[in-house]
């Protein structure tokens, strides 16, 4: 469902995404960890067609990011880092709104409204305004908007910022219930959290791929060299540092 082939993205001198490959199938949830500045934000914006790559290919259930744009964004959800909503419109009409702008209407319109709102417990503050939101609101009202045309693709950048311990548990069960027939890939810099998500492990450094593993192998492989995932992690890390200043 995600295709991504050999894909760099270029900032003028600078290098943010370098040569990464990789594919997530239908019911698989990703995760994608990185320091900051590793490139994960960009490579999502590559992905919902926010930024074209500088070569490579990256494709949505077959569809090409940058010749078939459109059908791609109506393919997937996307919550970005940075949860940018319309201020002063009441999260009802906010919802309404959205689902419009996705090609939904009549009782369609109002079966997605009433899933997403329920799903993200958006019952209380359908008539607030959104800057009247809480931040933890205002992600749920970012993901119910995201969510609304059950795209099949979703794309998820720091999903978890704003919420507090018990949403973050809950937003996991949630994610595990979309999964089933869902491709899902979501960024974070936590790995604790990616751990308890995902089912394969993406590691980005400087730009480039330099872990790509189920959890299941990646267990398996703690438990066989007695190292826990964290040190997994930043061995990884280490050896792509040390392997581009050999290359330079």
């Amino acid at each position: 469902m995600i295709r991504v082939q050999d894909v760099t993205r270029d900032y003028g001198n600078f290098r943010a995404v370098d040569s990464v490959s990789f594919s997530i199938g239908p019911g698989e949830i990703v995760g994608f960890l990185g320091p900051n500045g590793a490139g994960k934000s960009t490579l999502l914006k590559m992905l919902c067609t926010y930024l074209p790559p500088s070569s490579g290919t990256l494709e949505i259930v077959g569809h090409d990011v940058v010749k078939d744009s459109l059908t791609v964004r109506s393919l997937i959800g996307y919550l970005p880092e940075h949860n940018a909503l319309f201020e002063t419109m009441r999260v009802s009409k906010l919802l309404t709104f959205i689902g419009k702008a996705r090609g939904l209407s009549g009782a369609l319109l109002e079966e997605r409204i009433a899933w997403v709102t329920q799903a993200m417990t958006l019952g209380d503050v359908l008539k607030n305004k959104v800057k009247e939101c809480s931040k933890g609101f205002r992600q749920r009202i970012g993901l119910a908007c995201a969510l609304i045309h059950d795209p099949p693709v979703i794309l998820l950048d720091e999903p978890t910022h704003g919420l507090d311990p018990l949403q973050v548990v809950a937003f996991r069960d949630f994610i595990h219930e979309l999964s089933e027939d869902r491709a899902i890939l979501f960024s974070s810099h936590i790995l604790a959290e990616v751990a308890e998500i995902s089912d394969r492990l993406l590691v980005l450094q400087k730009g480039r791929l330099c872990m790509d593993e189920t959890m299941q192998e990646l267990t398996a492989r703690g438990t066989k060299e007695n190292l826990s995932l964290e040190q997994l992690v930043i061995r990884a890390l280490e050896q792509s540092s040390q392997a581009r200043e050999a290359k330079a």
